[in-house]
């Protein structure tokens, strides 16, 4: 590895000053890390009178390169947002919540989660995480360690609401669940996509400024796209090839594919080879799969889908990259479990312009050994599913999470374990999970609640104590989590472009706050939290024989540290100890927090390098292709196929905007209106055949209630499929969210009772289920408002069959 890579070109010299140093400045220009999705854009900022006055794509941002797309654009919009809160707020004995000061907020947490903790049970406080966690440094800094105060089993976050399934196959597959590898969509000569819009979304779980960009690059060099996708999205529309598949079938298509692959002769794992286990049980598992067996349950020709694996063997190199639109259907981690399959068994796994595992600047240092490239697998404990189960129903844990569907029942059901507090950060399970009613009601009988969050929303306005974090210009930005995942290896860190407002606190410091309230000890100073952490983090680096640090004392290397606070003495000591870092001196030329700011458009660290099996931490130290539980959930598989009928039944998806992220980007001005319209995207075959006319009100209805929206009839989508876009369904009372009320749309995961999970990962099925749909018998008060049905609820779905999600970038979206 290259020690700090090539530095980015600066701006001004000014400038490049002001943004090294991190200055905050009333009036000026500054660089900032867009937190808006996955893509972590650089975005240059005016700032003229402490307000940010426009925001553009930073030109010398190593990674970006001066892409932006509306969401970034619209940053200082977001930021000013007049239905942010700015001070805590505590609800009084009448019920009502009112503006208090920090010192009496954190109070009323501790007098309030203080009882439930007394008893002794664990369990009887819930955490739950939305996916805005990911895109701040707090967020992914502190959690870590509420958890491990708390010790409870009840923890739930949104990724059993989009991407479990692919950490779920990537666990069975490299022993490893944050092993993922990506596209490498620079250097790949055929790029296969499955229920991903990411020309919309900017991609997820593959962070890539500019896929649009790089997608035309691709066809321009000779490069082939394919897209599978029951609507023909933005994405599809640049395809060489557009495959219309029944939503749901993805993984019966893939394993179709796998089975050509072994029929014809087209198995090609080449120098991948010893490190692969398990291939001829995947021959076996595959072989009933045939093109011909599945063709009328995928609704695609057999001729296609051999052609299909044709392709993908033959090419010079091949990527495959699935996501939420192929994960929140019912055989989730089967699909994502074969997008790697199909990479590994054309020998596309783990080299350049195929699916490559990128390396963090802040993940652990690789240890070397005796193989050729210097590493050497390192087997581990493997990966194990269904370590507990939920109290209620039993579902099994996945990385150690609960599905969020289970969380209403939890709260509800009486007897030991009972969760009695809830817990939530940056999230709005009420609009994001299905079944949202029941879970809105069974906030009411916990005995406390508090919120880290930004917004009085559909889920936090239950809470008894809410906590708003400062602004996202008032803080400092790191991608630990989207680093992990670049099409690129690279560093960038910005500081806060403004000074702190009167009043405001930092979210770093709300979650340490919230860390000495589990303690006992709520009137400690903030920093000793971040102080142990470091303390363990030396201690055991120095006690590592692989760690640079090792032998060293820990004492004297906290000393070394540099930064203004806490979490810059936290992101100073990853880095330095990091497969990039200096090592506390051990090797001067090399990353640090000092040298990263001497950069402020960023570091180059170079393109993705082969990694195996140094990513392995399996029990056999080799990619074990044919894990149990997915032979196992194989034989469901089958089931599906010999009982799938082609009945004339419609199925709905969701769909993404680009200008769209999650319920809370719908309070953004900027970004209503267009194409952002909440609509039921219909077939004109269907339409006729339903006796719905473009414009007029459809009732749609499901298995958990029925909405009305406006039909729009277009040919985007295929016969037999619906669309409606996630995130919407903003009339709820009790909200502080204008904008959003103003058109408040309908929610599509009122639709879902919540009872049809991927049974591997837990994760909801919001995608690929049946519906019926008629002609509304009027249009409802209030512009595409829900009807009230079966107790039906307003629900965000936050991910759609061709319209994946990008993490919300604000606390506030589910």
């Amino acid at each position: 590895m290259t020690a700090t890579g090539t530095p980015g070109t600066s701006g001004t010299s000014a400038e490049t000053a002001r943004a090294a140093a991190g200055t905050p400045a009333e009036s000026g220009t500054a660089l900032r890390i867009c937190p808006l999705c996955e893509a972590t854009c650089g975005l240059a900022v005016t700032v003229e009178d402490g307000r940010i006055t426009k925001a553009r794509g930073d030109r010398d941002d190593v990674f970006s390169r001066g892409f932006v797309c509306p969401k970034g654009a619209s940053f200082g919009e977001l930021d000013a947002d007049p239905d942010r809160l700015t001070r805590p707020l505590v609800r009084d004995a009448d019920g009502r919540l009112r503006e208090t000061g920090w010192d009496e907020a954190f109070a009323a947490v501790a007098a309030g989660l203080g009882p439930v903790l007394a008893d002794g049970d664990a369990d009887a406080v819930a955490v739950y995480l939305g996916n805005p966690n990911v895109h701040t440094m707090a967020g992914a800094l502190y959690p870590p360690q509420l958890l491990a105060a708390l010790r409870t089993r009840n923890f739930y976050t949104a990724s059993t609401l989009d991407q479990m399934p692919k950490h779920v196959a990537c666990g069975l597959l490299y022993g490893d669940p944050q092993a993922i590898p990506v596209p490498d969509v620079d250097r790949t000569d055929h790029l296969l996509i499955l229920g991903a819009n990411p020309v919309e979304s900017n991609g997820s779980l593959a962070t890539v400024p500019d896929f649009p960009g790089r997608l035309k690059r691709l066809r321009r060099r000779g490069g082939t796209l394919t897209v599978v996708d029951p609507r023909r999205t933005r994405t599809a529309r640049l395809a060489d090839r557009h495959v219309a598949i029944r939503p749901g079938s993805d993984a019966l298509l893939l394993t179709a594919m796998v089975a050509v692959l072994f029929e014809e002769g087209l198995t090609c794992t080449g120098g991948l080879a010893p490190h692969l286990s398990g291939v001829a049980e995947v021959r076996e598992l595959a072989r009933e799969f045939t093109p011909e067996a599945v063709e009328d349950a995928c609704d695609v020709p057999a001729a296609d889908i051999r052609a299909l694996a044709r392709e993908l063997a033959a090419a010079p190199s091949a990527a495959v990259y699935g996501r939420v639109g192929s994960s929140t259907v019912e055989f989730g981690t089967l699909t994502n479990w074969l997008v790697d399959v199909l990479s590994a068994l054309t020998g596309n796994l783990d080299r350049p312009g195929g699916s490559m595992f990128p390396l963090s600047a802040t993940a652990r240092a690789p240890r070397t050994g005796g193989t050729a490239d210097g590493a050497t697998a390192v087997p581990g404990k493997g990966f194990a599913l269904g370590r507990w189960h939920s109290r209620v129903s039993g579902h099994p844990e996945a990385k150690s999470e609960l599905p969020v569907v289970a969380l209403a029942e939890e709260i509800t059901t009486p007897g030991e374990g009972r969760v009695r507090a809830l817990l939530t950060l940056a999230g709005n399970p009420v609009l994001s999970a299905p079944d949202g009613e029941r879970l809105e009601k069974a906030l009411g009988a916990l005995d406390f609640m508090v919120s880290l969050d930004p917004y009085l929303n559909e889920t936090t306005r239950h809470a008894d104590v809410v906590l708003p974090p400062a602004r996202p210009s008032r803080s400092p930005h790191f991608d630990f989590a989207f680093n992990a995942l670049p099409v690129r290896n690279q560093v960038r860190y910005t500081r806060p472009v403004l000074p702190p407002g009167p009043g405001e606190r930092s979210e770093a410091e709300i979650m340490a706050r919230l860390l000495l309230c589990l303690a006992g000890t709520p009137g400690a100073p903030a920093h000793t939290v971040d102080d142990a952490v470091i303390a363990r983090a030396l201690g055991r680096a120095a006690a590592d024989p692989h760690s640079p640090a090792h032998g060293r004392e820990p004492e004297e290397l906290a000393r070394r540290l540099t930064g203004r606070d806490g979490v810059e003495r936290r992101l100073d000591m990853m880095l330095r100890l990091g497969p990039y870092g200096d090592g506390f001196g051990a090797r001067p030329d090399r990353l640090s927090l000092e040298k990263l700011l001497a950069h402020p458009h960023g570091i180059d660290l170079g393109p993705l390098a082969p990694r195996l099996p140094e990513v392995l931490r399996t029990r056999s130290g080799t990619v074990e292709l044919c894990p149990e539980p997915v032979r196992r959930d194989v034989r469901r598989l089958r089931t599906a196929l010999h009982g799938r009928g082609t009945a004339e039944s419609l199925v709905l998806v969701g769909r993404r905007h680009l200008r769209s992220n999650n319920s809370w980007m719908h309070n953004v001005p900027a970004l209503r209106g267009g194409s952002n319209r909440c609509t039921l995207q219909v077939h004109p075959g269907d339409a006729a055949r339903l006796g719905l006319a473009d414009g007029a009100h459809a009732r749609v209805t499901g298995d958990g209630g029925e909405v009305t929206a406006p039909v729009e009839v277009t040919d985007a989508v295929r016969a037999g499929v619906v669309s409606l876009p996630h995130g919407w369904g903003h009339d709820r009372p009790g909200t502080r969210m204008r904008v959003a009320a103003a058109e408040p749309g309908v929610n599509v995961n009122q639709l879902l009772d919540g009872t049809l999970l991927d049974p591997l990962s837990g994760t909801a099925v919001l995608n690929g289920f049946p519906v019926r749909v008629t002609p509304a018998a009027g249009t409802p008060s209030g512009s595409g408002q829900e009807s009230a049905h079966k107790s039906a609820s307003a629900h965000e779905s936050p991910s759609g069959a061709g319209a994946e999600t990008a993490s919300a970038a604000a606390p506030g979206a589910g």
